[in-house]
């Protein structure tokens, strides 16, 4: 009986230090999760303090050249959408120092619709703004929806290695009918409508649709066309080739009248505006959006896998 009740008391404390031991490891794992909440945490508001200096730059009580840079595809979920754009072009346009807008253009093109958005407001703010110029500036690359912005603006400066032009509308796509001929695919398309599976990669061309297709995008080149000649009028040379969807170097353009002459941010802000001092309107995400859309997902699940294993080695 003795050795039973030792037996007995041995395994007591055996128990209550093993659970002493797990208490700890996870009082531990509680406080280092802690801490990289309280790391996390800080590590946010030093994000957001950066982004307020950064913005901080718009703000000038002296006269500068507003500078909005459109970079990359004309997109309506982009960094280059219509809304940001014309956000910051409406900015930078109320502000009562500035005295004339670079629109920094370095685009391959994107969506005809963004385009034509951005067009139109630049075209109302310069009318609203009679003695605010905005100018646009090429880098790289203006091309198509990026050239359809750029025939908006007062003048246009490039660079003379600058790609100019590919004023045409293309749609673009694959057919896969000879290949699953040869797999021996069956392609089953249900439709009500008889142009319901219109211009479907899985089927045979159809005539009609495609001369329908070919009759959409002339519809949108003329509109195309329209926008570029009512925007650079008696500019644009007489040349069979102006509007074919063809790209050209900068010096070429200004030689088509489809460009004013060479220049970059800096010297047009200089010696054209006569306001050398440049601010960024440019409309950009905040950081902290993206790391909260990038992270927040990820951090989200990996706390709640956190708890339920705590809630589990609990029971």
């Amino acid at each position: 009986m003795a050795n039973e009740e030792r037996n007995w008391e041995r395994e007591t404390l055996e128990e209550l230090a093993f659970a002493a031991l797990k208490e700890r490891r996870r009082a531990r794992r509680w406080s280092i999760f802690f801490k990289l909440l309280t790391f996390a945490y800080v590590t946010f508001l030093l994000i957001l303090l950066l982004q307020w200096r950064g913005d901080a730059d718009i703000i000038s009580d002296r006269n500068h050249t507003a500078l909005i840079e459109l970079d990359g595809v004309i997109d309506a979920k982009g960094e280059a959408s219509a809304e940001k754009i014309i956000g910051a072009l409406q900015s930078a346009f109320k502000d009562k120092y500035t005295q004339g807008v670079i629109l920094r253009i370095n685009s391959p093109g994107g969506s005809p619709v963004q385009s034509g958005i951005i067009y139109d407001e630049v075209r109302r703010l310069r009318a609203a703004n009679p003695s605010t110029p905005l100018y646009v500036v090429v880098e790289d690359i203006c091309a198509s929806g990026g050239y359809f912005v750029a025939a908006s603006a007062d003048k246009i400066y490039v660079n003379r290695a600058s790609l100019v032009g590919s004023i045409g509308v293309l749609m673009d796509g694959f057919g896969f009918t000879g290949g699953m001929e040869k797999l021996g695919v069956e392609r089953r398309l249900l439709a009500a409508g008889e142009n319901k599976g219109f211009m479907d990669p899985f089927s045979p061309v159809d005539a009609k649709q495609k001369e329908y297709a070919l009759g959409m995008l002339g519809d949108i080149h003329q509109q195309f066309i329209g926008a570029v000649k009512q925007g650079r009028g008696k500019r644009l040379k007489d040349n069979p080739d102006l509007f074919s969807g063809l790209v050209w170097t900068g010096q070429k353009a200004v030689d088509l009248g489809l460009a004013d002459g060479l220049g970059s941010v800096e010297s047009v802000a200089r010696d054209v505006i006569k306001a050398e001092q440049l601010v960024n309107y440019t409309e950009k995400s905040n950081p902290v959006e993206r790391i909260a859309k990038r992270f927040g997902a990820a951090a989200a699940r990996g706390i709640t896998e956190f708890m339920l294993h705590e809630r589990a080695r609990v029971r």
